[in-house]
């Protein structure tokens, strides 16, 4: 099946950034499927494009996209190269720029806009799920090795600190950057705690919702995706065996297939999608 690929974007809110899409080359209008990436992601990481492949070639519009405050550049999607923006980030320009991402591309002549799926990964899958409690034109939700809070915040002498010094670092394992967070990032949580409570934004989902999780997850346990299951009425545990967190990928990636564990939990997905097999 031939491809077409628009890359790098340019998308606006209160910082620009970028967003591909991928989808057949047909005249049909397909189902719009967005991915949302997690903490220290971005949309070219590891296995993230041929995934986009993968979807795409079973009959989606495929998107993924840099949130604005994640670190990368328009001039250099691939590095962290902005930390000042990364430690500006929080959850509410999170959730402005997956708004802007849907707006943009339902409207697209190739995209039937009735039939938005969202996709997040780790704390995107977070992000997800309140995005599709509060936008209706959300029709399903997967996660992948989600979160089920959103207060993943230093505590006692650690918060302390940042509180007073008004940032923390954490050290990127791969680059060894010192990545800042600004004590901003917790005001923000603070200030609009409600809107990003997870269990209650996950009582008010309606639509159909695929969970996947791996067993060897050891970022975010799989007992996170367990909560998720008891709090969404319409919703599947799919369970990938020794999966990690980012289900057998990594970054780089120099390999032309998916790694069996990321193939298996698309697959999960595709099913989903087209033959509501999990619900």
């Amino acid at each position: 099946m031939k491809l077409i690929k628009h890359k790098n974007i340019i998308l606006k809110s209160s910082g620009e950034f970028l967003a591909d899409a991928i989808f057949p080359a047909s005249d049909k209008k397909f189902p719009l499927i967005i991915f949302v990436h997690g903490y220290k992601g971005y949309k070219d990481w590891g296995a993230w494009e041929l995934m986009g492949e993968k979807v795409a070639e079973a009959g989606f519009y495929f998107v993924k996209f840099n949130f604005s405050h994640n670190g990368t550049t328009i001039e250099d999607p691939n590095n962290f190269a902005d930390l000042e923006a990364f430690g500006q980030n929080n959850y509410s320009k999170e959730l402005d720029d997956l708004e802007i991402v849907i707006n943009h591309f339902k409207s697209q002549n190739e995209v039937d806009s009735q039939n938005i799926i969202l996709l997040g990964h780790s704390r995107g899958g977070g992000i997800s799920i309140i995005k599709a409690s509060e936008n209706r034109s959300i029709s399903k939700l997967i996660t992948l090795a989600s979160v089920s809070t959103l207060d993943r915040f230093p505590k006692n002498e650690v918060f302390e600190n940042w509180r007073k010094e008004g940032v923390y670092f954490v050290e990127n394992v791969r680059t060894k950057q010192k990545m800042p967070h600004y004590f901003q990032f917790y005001k923000d949580f603070e200030i609009d705690k409600e809107r990003y409570d997870i269990e209650k934004a996950c009582k008010k989902l309606t639509i159909p919702t695929l969970l996947i999780h791996g067993t060897n997850d050891e970022s975010v346990t799989i007992d996170h995706s367990g909560n998720l299951r008891s709090w969404i009425k319409d919703s599947k545990l799919e369970i990938i065996e020794n999966a990690g967190h980012t289900f057998g990928a990594k970054e780089p990636w120099g390999n032309d297939i998916l790694p069996k564990e990321l193939s298996k939990a698309v697959e999960a997905s595709i099913d989903f999608l087209k033959y509501d097999r999990y619900i």
